[in-house]
């Protein structure tokens, strides 16, 4: 969303659509690549990316903070700082992305070892937080263009059901990190 809205012929937006569909298949089949060990990258010698998950976990923390200061703009009136906040948010998420799938493709899987009634906990908050980031995606796309072509009332639709959902993996997946990567330590 640009700070002023953008109208779009029904041809254009309906364009857009199917970019968001296109991108969000793409960006599921990458993540599910880089599960697969026939795709992992090795780093030069003396190279780690082993910051990045405290990296991508703080920009999940940014992303949260913008969601709720975009929502409060909005409930005041203040549509050019909602639209401010959100244009940050999906930056941050973006560069989340990024580094996430940098990550995930170079390094090895990190076990969560934690016992006891965190286990139960740790894999529900993970696989919450992943369903709910496959799921939400394309919608967060599509929410975005609504708002950013002035369909307000599409905007409205969506962001209904999509703005829990994408607060919800933005508070999660940083939750996730400290139980695997802090509170997991031997």
């Amino acid at each position: 969303m640009s700070s002023m809205p953008i109208p779009l012929s029904p041809a254009a937006e309906q364009k857009l659509r199917k970019i968001v569909w296109v991108v969000t298949a793409l960006v599921l089949t990458l993540v599910g690549m880089m599960r697969d060990p026939r795709f992992h990258l090795e780093l030069p010698a003396g190279v780690s990316l082993d910051f990045l998950p405290a990296f991508y976990s703080a920009l999940n923390c940014l992303v949260a903070v913008c969601l709720v200061l975009a929502v409060t703009a909005v409930k005041k009136g203040n549509t050019v700082t909602h639209r401010r906040f959100i244009n940050a948010a999906l930056v941050l998420s973006g560069l989340f992305l990024l580094s996430y799938v940098a990550y995930h493709f170079t390094s090895t899987e990190t076990k969560f070892t934690g016992i006891g009634w965190v286990r139960p906990v740790y894999f529900f908050l993970l696989i919450t937080h992943i369903v709910l980031a496959a799921v939400s995606f394309p919608f967060i796309l599509l929410a975005y263009l609504a708002g950013w072509a002035d369909r307000r009332e599409a905007h409205r639709r969506l962001v209904k059901f999509v703005f829990p959902m994408w607060l919800y993996v933005a508070v999660t997946g940083p939750v996730v990190y400290l139980m695997l990567y802090v509170l997991n330590r031997s």
